[in-house]
């Protein structure tokens, strides 16, 4: 399972990148896996379809 974060690429990053502003999913590494979406909300839930939250088991 791979920790991803959300986080905002602001206008000047994004131009020096060459990608778009917006949120992203990113790994711990810094490489994007998904994006960009509009908003912080929209990026978790993308993150939480990719890695779902891990379901407790009961004993």
């Amino acid at each position: 399972m791979q920790a991803l974060s959300p986080r905002h690429v602001k206008t000047e990053e994004a131009l020096r990148l060459g990608i778009e502003s917006g949120w992203y999913a990113i790994k711990v590494s810094g490489t994007f896996v998904s994006g960009p979406h509009d908003s912080e909300a929209d990026c978790s839930r993308k993150i939480d379809e990719i890695n779902p939250p891990a379901v407790k088991k009961k004993r």
